[in-house]
């Protein structure tokens, strides 16, 4: 009787659990990636589709939740995730098949990694038996991209998916930003499972601090207060934390002189007095000489980079005090030694010294400061940035003025690559963050027009313009095709003179003038190209005719149109000011000393 009774439990316990698994329905790995996808509320993903991938293709073709974005290449994917993200806050999304679709994607990967910027892309593989075979279209995407990714995954089981994707979002939003890439096989693709999408996620080894240390935070606004020559130096970390507000109402407290990297533009008004331009190789007179005289310095989410303080020998033969704020401990210290670190979220960290501020109204060494900002107004007199516009040439930094006048200020503006990105940076005065779109790390050409496809994408109604160069823009010009099919709007602004500008300006300052293969003889009329996707050609000879053109383009009969503007510019003119390599901050190279 009790064997009889026990074996009856067990059949029911069994018939139970076998209406359980019946019960839970059964998902596809590629059904299973979209639903992760609509659980981290992707509103797009841009792409490029190929074998490996096209399960996962067939399930975005079932769903409705976000739109697909068919780029021209796969670097364009990239580069448009990686521009959705910097203008949103978002994290970007691409999706690129196995073999060259991955390797088409390095480069955007690598670009959005120097700029820490967090995008998931998610990359097909061969099937899990045939890695390691030489199989079609393998190679070694997890290895390829190790470099230059903040982290990678291979799925090797379908249940991983969606632990997986969580996973990725996590890390390429959180800490230091960056790319993480999802590496899944095919088959994986299509195998079955159940769905559970997880609600948190939690990695031994990855901890990032947040909070400042409130020792360090009081020990640093000491140093700041009592300084004679203080200098607020920001970087990307600014715009990327989201914390301008926080900066500014730092800044405007202390009544301090700041300088932004050209990857913190924006991070505080640029029109404002307190701002003394960008500094660094392309940097103002002003920026460059107060961040070398400075006797406290505070770095703000930024890393010291080559490009900004010239030579570290001669940046440091200055005598100061250096505190740094960033949240990742592994850029503090790295190229320059600092006497006060400080690892924190910066947004976090400046409300810390604001609510200090408010609180203990610190006493500042007012007699100094007030020296201290009537020498950097005699550093500003010299006004750097000044240029002839001529009658019959276009200069290249009148265009940008005309533009930044034309659309109020208030563009989302993108860049390439060379001169035409140092101007823009110097001549279109950022007063928002995440306005300004640009390669920096890196430095990228061709990431012009795709950056400017992401910002639309993500600010429909806003105007977006891509100041580009004509070799630049030649990278990535397949997608005015995109373009075409998807309305977008963009403005491109072609700064053409006809070279590899930045490439010969360097040939003419070091290189004798030996313009070796800067010169672009075979360059495509570029009205008729624009006018061959289906779009709007525009060339612009004269300086008059400028400023009409900018208004035409972004006028309302234009309003909906890509236009294409093609300016001849200048073949003569060079980035002032400019220092080489090598040398320190306060060796610039002015256009008055020429």
């Amino acid at each position: 009787m009790d064997k009889v009774s026990t074996t009856t439990a067990e059949s029911s316990a069994s018939d139970k659990a076998s209406e359980k698994t019946i019960s839970e329905k059964q998902y596809t790995g590629a059904e299973i990636l979209i639903k992760c996808l609509h659980e981290e509320k992707v509103k797009f993903v841009f792409g490029y589709p190929g074998g490996a991938v096209l399960f996962i293709y067939d399930a975005i073709f079932q769903q409705d939740k976000f739109k697909h974005v068919l780029v021209r290449h796969e670097q364009a994917a990239i580069h448009a995730a990686d521009a959705y993200s910097r203008s949103t806050g978002l994290v970007g999304v691409a999706l690129v098949t196995s073999g060259p679709g991955a390797t088409n994607a390095v480069t955007g990967i690598a670009t959005a990694y120097m700029d820490s910027i967090p995008i998931v892309i998610i990359s097909g593989q061969v099937p899990t038996y045939a890695i390691g075979e030489d199989a079609f279209q393998e190679c070694d995407t997890v290895g390829i991209t190790r470099p230059c990714v903040k982290h990678n995954f291979l799925v090797k089981d379908v249940k991983d998916i969606a632990a997986t994707i969580k996973k990725a979002f996590y890390v390429a939003a959180s800490g230091r930003p960056g790319p993480v890439l999802v590496d899944i096989p095919k088959d994986i693709t299509n195998q079955l499972a159940s769905f559970e999408y997880p609600k948190t996620v939690s990695l031994r080894s990855y901890n990032p601090i947040t909070k400042g240390h409130a020792g360090q935070i009081k020990k640093a606004l000491k140093l700041i207060t009592e300084a004679k020559r203080p200098m607020v130096y920001t970087g990307g970390g600014v715009v990327l934390a989201d914390a301008s507000p926080q900066l500014a109402k730092f800044i405007k407290s202390l009544g301090l002189p700041n300088t932004s990297t050209l990857m913190g533009l924006g991070g505080y008004p640029a029109t404002d007095k307190q701002f003394l331009g960008m500094l660094g190789m392309h940097g103002t007179y002003e920026a460059n000489m107060a961040m070398q005289e400075c006797d406290v310095l505070l770095a703000v989410g930024a890393r010291f980079d080559d490009r900004v303080i010239g030579n570290p020998a001669h940046f440091l033969s200055r005598p100061r005090t250096i505190i740094h704020i960033d949240i990742d401990p592994s850029s503090i210290s790295k190229r320059v030694k600092i006497d006060v670190p400080i690892v924190g979220d910066v947004k976090s960290v400046l409300s810390d010294m604001n609510d200090i501020i408010a609180a203990e109204k610190p006493v500042q060494n007012t007699a100094a400061l007030k020296d201290w900002l009537k020498q950097i107004e005699s550093w500003r007199s010299r006004n750097c940035l000044n240029f002839a516009q001529s009658k019959e040439l276009i200069k290249p930094q009148y265009v940008v003025q005309k533009l930044y006048e034309v659309t109020k200020g208030d563009a989302f503006i993108t860049s390439d690559v060379g001169q035409h990105q140092m101007w823009a940076a110097q001549y279109y005065p950022f007063d928002k963050p995440r306005r300004w779109i640009n390669s920096g790390g890196l430095g990228t050409m061709g990431v012009g027009l795709p950056y400017a496809m992401g910002v639309q994408f993500a600010h429909p109604e806003a105007q977006v313009a891509c100041i580009t160069g004509e070799a630049s823009v030649q990278m990535c010009i397949q997608e005015l095709s995109t373009c075409k099919q998807y309305h977008l709007p963009i403005k491109v602004i072609t700064l053409n003179n006809r070279y590899m500008g930045m490439v010969r300006q360097w040939q003419e300052f070091f290189y004798g003038n030996r313009y070796s293969e800067s010169y672009m003889e075979a360059l495509p009329d570029f009205v008729k190209l624009a006018e061959a996707y289906g779009h709007v050609g525009i060339r612009v000879e004269s300086p008059a005719d400028v400023e009409g053109a900018l208004k035409e383009a972004f006028g309302p009969k234009l309003k909906e149109r890509l236009v294409f503007m093609d300016f001849m510019t200048d073949q003569t003119e060079n980035v002032f000011p400019m220092i080489e390599n090598g040398k320190g901050l306060s060796e610039m190279i002015l256009a008055e000393d020429l």
